[in-house]
């Protein structure tokens, strides 16, 4: 506020730089959205709608079981062999939050990767979430002035998300492991900066491996839910290309 105060920072509206001073002002409550469903348009674009739904599917799918696992380790809920205890329920209500949020006209609500800032502070308990969602609801009050807050002003947090994200590389084990291993571990780590998605870090990361262990003359190791989940990513890059 200060830099714009001083002409630092300078408003452009048609360049998408808006002003940082907080408007108290109450627009009302939109209803545009709620349960706005159109049902007619499914019927005459069948097509893109299975598209647009397996598309969706795939990005929420892989985007929450790639956080879940990110948030666990650093939170430290993994058991002995890497796996998260209730999972099932983790994911259920991840898929619950998604279908509501939907519903009532929202973005996305599902789980955020940004939560390992929590976990890594000591919030380990479903106790954290609730006290996160009352003060979200307290924020709508204040929403004016916490979306003054310019995008750039979080940068040093998101940093430190991905620091918390990077610790974990130390757990891939690069001298014993197979090279389909390390080169698939490698493409999902990097691309997920690349593409600016943690499920297309992930879709590397698994058709690598399976390439990498067809090569490796060891295709009767590879389990049937990845050959599922090789299948899948070839149809939604086909999908996404034609």
């Amino acid at each position: 506020m200060l830099a714009q105060a001083i002409g630092w920072y300078q408003v452009d509206v048609e360049a998408g730089v808006y002003s940082v001073y907080p408007r108290f002002q109450m627009s009302g409550i939109k209803m545009d959205y709620l349960f706005a469903f159109d049902f007619q348009w499914i019927g005459a674009h069948i097509f893109e709608f299975i598209v647009i739904v397996f598309s969706f599917l795939y990005v929420d799918i892989f985007d929450t079981v790639g956080t879940l696992i990110g948030v666990a380790s650093k939170a430290e809920l993994l058991d002995e062999e890497g796996k998260l205890p209730r999972a099932k329920q983790a994911l259920l209500s991840d898929a619950i939050g998604t279908c509501v949020g939907a519903c009532l006209g929202t973005s996305t609500v599902t789980s955020y990767v940004e939560s390992s800032a929590g976990a890594a502070a000591g919030g380990k308990t479903g106790l954290t979430s609730v006290t996160t969602g009352v003060l979200f609801f307290v924020a709508l009050i204040f929403s004016p002035l916490f979306l003054s807050v310019p995008g750039f002003a979080t940068t040093p947090a998101l940093v430190y998300v991905g620091y918390l994200m990077m610790t974990q590389i130390k757990n891939v084990k690069f001298e014993d492991a197979p090279m389909s291993d390390i080169i698939a571990a490698f493409l999902a780590i990097i691309m997920m900066p690349f593409t600016s998605s943690i499920a297309n870090g992930i879709m590397f990361g698994i058709v690598s491996w399976i390439v990498l262990r067809v090569c490796e003359g060891k295709a009767g190791e590879i389990k049937p839910v990845m050959w599922i989940s090789g299948v899948l990513f070839a149809i939604y890059i086909a999908i996404s290309i034609f």
